[in-house]
């Protein structure tokens, strides 16, 4: 397969000019090209330039507003909600994350709940702003079914994602990003779209058997990672992003989605806690560095965000390589 390098601006301007050409205001199509900078930048592909056409869908479709104003609203002193009224997550993250933040400063933890919003990005994006401010950060959100629910036949979760990041002071945060499923669905589509086979037991094809073909997989069912603890898990983000919050179950938003091939209407939780304010102010950062120093001692033990920091180093300094075919696709928008 060919590839062509970009430069991460270049990146950028592409996205940018695609999502302001099919709706967005400058304020959304720059919240939405910064991610997928973002997530090019870090090795992380498969929720890069491979979702521009998903942005652009639900826009064509008129399922998104692109120029949605997310409205901000404080329920209680440790509580913030974003409604993002119909649009992209970037933008209503980006507008909600300084109340967040203020919040968790001032009571020791807050957590900001978002609805309303179409949710298509890497959940570490969101997270890693969260620890930089030297906060601890937890966000979860749901998709439409893609997992099969421990002992169950079809799908009923999303890839129910989670996202946690840990403050340093003398180096990038700790974050790590994990699917609920054996592998992020977006994982599954570049290997489909790079002709790669699956692992045994990432997922299943539209009768339920075992398949490795990712391309049966998208049309069948993911599995979630751990059997029944990896089901919990999903079935928790369900729970923390929809019902908590007065928003669609996984099960509720594919009823309402017009299946143009961009993410639902869905929600988000978040949740920021102020280690300065919880019982060690002045140790836990030197505490938990022992931590970090221990795994990384093993031999080949690494941590969850070592490999994306490195990536970016990297990609600032000689881009990135995009496959033509991605790129191709993109070029007929």
């Amino acid at each position: 397969m060919s590839n062509t390098n970009l430069k991460l601006n270049e990146i950028n301007e592409l996205a940018t000019k695609i999502l302001l050409k099919y709706g967005c205001d400058n304020e959304n199509a720059s919240a939405v090209a910064n991610v997928i900078e973002a997530a090019e930048a870090a090795g992380c592909h498969s929720h890069g330039l491979m979702r521009l056409p998903g942005y652009v869908a639900t826009l064509k479709s008129g399922k998104v507003n692109g120029k949605a104003r997310p409205t901000i609203e404080n329920l209680a002193p440790a509580v913030v909600k974003v409604n993002g009224h119909n649009g992209f997550a970037p933008y209503a993250l980006q507008q909600g994350r300084s109340h967040l933040i203020a919040a968790a400063n001032k009571c020791g933890i807050a957590v900001m709940s978002l609805v309303g919003i179409h949710h298509f990005a890497a959940l570490w994006t969101e997270v890693e702003p969260i620890a930089n401010a030297g906060l601890v950060g937890f966000a979860c959100t749901s998709y439409k079914p893609a997992v099969i629910p421990a002992g169950g036949t079809k799908a009923l979760y999303g890839t129910n994602p989670i996202a946690f990041g840990w403050p340093r002071k003398d180096n990038p945060p700790m974050v790590f990003d994990q699917a609920s499923s054996v592998m992020a669905r977006g994982e599954v589509m570049l290997a489909a779209r790079e002709g790669h086979t699956l692992p045994d037991g990432v997922g299943v094809d539209i009768n339920g058997t075992p398949s490795n073909d990712p391309n049966e997989v998208l049309k069948g069912a993911l599995l979630a990672f751990g059997g029944h603890k990896g089901s919990s898990i999903a079935m928790m983000v369900e729970l923390l992003a929809g019902g908590l919050i007065g928003e669609s179950f996984s099960f509720e938003a594919a009823v309402r989605d017009n299946a143009d091939g961009g993410p639902p209407q869905g929600g988000e939780l978040m949740i920021a806690i102020d280690p300065s304010l919880l019982g060690d102010a002045d140790n836990w950062s030197d505490h938990s560095e022992k931590l970090f120093h221990k795994i990384k001692e093993q031999k080949d033990a690494r941590l969850p965000s070592d490999r994306r920091h490195k990536n970016r180093i990297e990609s600032n300094r000689s881009g990135v390589m995009v496959a033509d075919i991605l790129l191709d696709k993109i070029s007929t928008l």
